[in-house]
């Protein structure tokens, strides 16, 4: 196996939690999102709703980014998180080929209107589906299998069995207590955007538990948010009909 195991998710989709635990394990470099920081607030940001006196950060590119996940992959193995729409121009077949792949997912109609509500000027192109499904689609064709998915929802109904399932999946051992944890952790200690805000719940948290599957209604958010689902759904269709199924 690859050194480096990436989960390519989309934002909203508790990507976070499951980074958090598989910070629990303690066998794995874990890195939040690092391509996103340089896509959002490195020396040259490429995200679409940047404007001239937004934070940057001189020195922080793609590709520094990229050359200390290597070096630290030449220390021992990493995993990192992170959306695949920050770095689509990157994709080929030497670039891939360092990773292990795995998707995770989440109905659009769950991130979108999570999106609106932190982010009430949200741009399409930081929504992710289209380049999530894309890479799914690359993956598949080069390697000619499909990589592993997990939906968000299975996962927070079932998140032993598919937790266990996800491992079985990439080649990992699977450590149940790494499925719990303590409340009170600090989100801030290991997210670069906004001091950790997005993540207030997860620092209440105790873990990955059963939780009912929750459903959205769209009928109230604005016509621009349904625009983004409807143009969303199909993107998610497409690897919700591969997802690993218990």
């Amino acid at each position: 196996m690859p050194s480096i195991l990436a989960l390519w998710a989309i934002p909203r989709s508790t990507s976070t939690a499951f980074e958090w635990m598989m910070r629990q394990r303690g066998d794995l470099d874990c890195l939040h999102e690092p391509f996103g920081e340089a896509w959002y607030q490195g020396e040259a940001p490429l995200w679409p709703r940047f404007k001239p006196g937004d934070t940057t950060t001189p020195g922080l590119t793609l590709d520094h980014v990229w050359d200390d996940i290597r070096a630290r992959a030449a220390r021992g193995p990493v995993f990192l998180k992170d959306f695949p729409h920050y770095i689509s121009h990157m994709w080929d077949a030497g670039f891939l080929g360092h990773f292990t792949h795995a998707f995770l997912i989440r109905d659009p109609a769950k991130t979108v209107t999570s999106m609106h509500a932190r982010w009430p000027d949200f741009h399409e192109g930081e929504v992710g589906f289209p380049e999530q499904r894309a890479l799914f689609d690359l993956l598949w064709a080069l390697n000619r299998t499909p990589p592993p998915v997990i939906d968000s929802d299975d996962l927070l109904e079932r998140p032993h069995e598919m937790t266990e399932a996800f491992c079985n999946a990439v080649g990992i051992p699977f450590i149940p207590e790494a499925l719990t944890w303590e409340a009170g952790g600090d989100p801030a200690a290991h997210s670069w955007w906004d001091g950790g805000s997005f993540h207030a719940n997860l620092a209440r948290s105790t873990g990955l538990k059963p939780q009912p599957r929750k459903y959205v209604e769209l009928n109230d958010a604005p016509e621009r948010v349904k625009q983004v689902y409807r143009r969303m759904k199909p993107h998610y269709d497409r690897l919700h009909a591969h997802r690993l199924a218990i």
